[in-house]
């Protein structure tokens, strides 16, 4: 385990800890790219809070299965990078590696092939089996996609997946003899049956039962819908403070914490109320990727300023690259809220106001891409030449990000509180 205690025991020492020191809400971070990684540990050092990294399939995932568009990582190359990282700027805190959205059909591939539920099955278990190997602290098994599927999944169905996949990790990590993991179950896609506040209790009700049949461990975290929805660069969701409280209070009587998805651009006040209201923990991740973005797009701006008045003597080509490359990828259309979804790439290249926003909301998913790439070091490297830190600024953005979550969740100095209470307890 990369980190001094695993999951399970960090998350019992967090409610012990609570009750002396306030309630603090997690921070599930998206690992967008190398230099979010290097931010987040930064701030995690300077700041000493726990970090939870969060990796859908689509980001980082076995290369059999074609890797992830993060680096094009898998498990254990993302794993590697992390510790790097975290060499690089000397951190000796806590950080977990998480599996967000694991499960059948959470490739967006799978999914468009349809993939006949026992190969989707398999699939997502081999999935997690590199998760496990590779040092994966917590694994969010999610069965609620189906393309078989038309509206909402049954509850008897996404119960039975959940447990049978539990399971199988479980038999592989006790053959292989590993440490203990955490689970985390549910969804907030309202097409996975389990939102409202009354399925919610149903679902844990119903789940806690059957794994206990087994002799399988209890989640530590369970996925409820508090109304927030991601669109373009928005939260354009609704968060309900209501349902925040009834859900939390529903999984605290479970020995469970609530996680919440879809966290980014919520107000400060929303935020504030997280730990108010007893929200475990709350996942962001497009957020960090569209303010990386951003900080490489008003640099190449920089760049072109600076080569007109000859304080340099060449600029790049990433205001031009970068768009068009995020354009072409596609994956902006789940982010949209209107009919431009459908535009072709033509249509949306000959509107530039569109072209821009689209690169703004995805240019997180070029960055590895080899002509986005280059373009990237090379407006670094030549700004850096010329006395502009560049890659420093880009961090910097990241890190002011991340610290609007780190004070309205009340997360400054939780680290040394965790390791405090932990010590103490084994001294006892």
């Amino acid at each position: 385990m990369n980190s001094k205690m695993n999951i399970t025991d960090m998350v019992s020492a967090l409610r012990h800890v609570r009750k002396a020191g306030g309630f603090s809400t997690l921070l599930g971070v998206g690992p967008m790219s190398p230099m979010l990684l290097q931010g987040t540990l930064e701030l995690a050092k300077e700041q000493d809070f726990p970090v939870l990294f969060i990796a859908s399939r689509n980001q980082i995932d076995m290369r059999d299965f074609g890797g992830g568009y993060v680096s094009n990582w898998d498990q254990n190359q993302f794993c590697s990078a992390i510790r790097s990282a975290a060499d690089q700027v000397g951190f000796d805190g806590l950080y977990y590696v998480c599996r967000d959205h694991g499960g059948p059909w959470q490739r967006d591939e799978e999914r468009a092939a349809a993939l006949p539920e026992k190969e989707a099955m398999s699939r997502s278990v081999e999935s997690y089996l590199a998760d496990v190997d590779a040092g994966f602290d917590l694994l969010h098994i999610d069965p609620t996609k189906d393309p078989h599927v038309k509206g909402t999944i049954a509850m008897d169905v996404v119960l039975s997946r959940t447990v049978q996949l539990i399971a199988a990790v479980e038999a592989y990590r006790m053959k292989k003899n590993l440490p203990p993991i955490g689970y985390e179950v549910g969804t907030e896609e309202t097409d996975g049956g389990l939102t409202g506040t009354d399925a919610f209790e149903t679902f844990i009700h119903r789940l806690k039962s059957m794994l206990d049949q087994k002799g399988l461990p209890q989640p530590q975290f369970i996925v409820g819908q508090t109304g927030t929805l991601v669109r373009l660069t928005e939260n354009v969701g609704h968060f309900s403070f209501e349902n925040a409280q009834k859900l939390s209070a529903t999984a605290a009587r479970y020995g469970m914490e609530l996680k919440e998805h879809n966290s980014d651009y919520l107000s400060d006040e929303a935020l504030l109320t997280h730990p108010v209201f007893g929200v475990g923990s709350s996942n962001v991740a497009p957020e960090f990727g569209v303010v990386e973005t951003r900080a490489y797009l008003a640099l190449a701006q920089l760049e072109r300023v600076l080569y007109q008045a000859g304080a340099v003597s060449k600029h790049g080509e990433l205001s031009r690259a970068l768009p068009q490359a995020a354009v072409e990828t596609g994956r902006w259309r789940k982010w949209m809220t209107d009919e431009k979804a459908g535009y072709s790439v033509c249509q949306v290249l000959d509107d530039t106001a569109l072209t821009r926003r689209i690169a703004e909301i995805s240019g997180h998913y070029t960055f590895e891409l080899p002509a986005v790439a280059e373009e990237i070091r090379e407006l670094l490297n030549n700004l850096e030449t010329s006395g502009v830190p560049a890659r420093r600024y880009v961090l910097d953005e990241i890190k002011r990000s991340i610290g609007r979550y780190v004070t309205n969740y009340h997360l400054r100095g939780l680290t040394s509180r965790l390791l405090t209470f932990a010590k103490g307890s084994s001294a006892k």
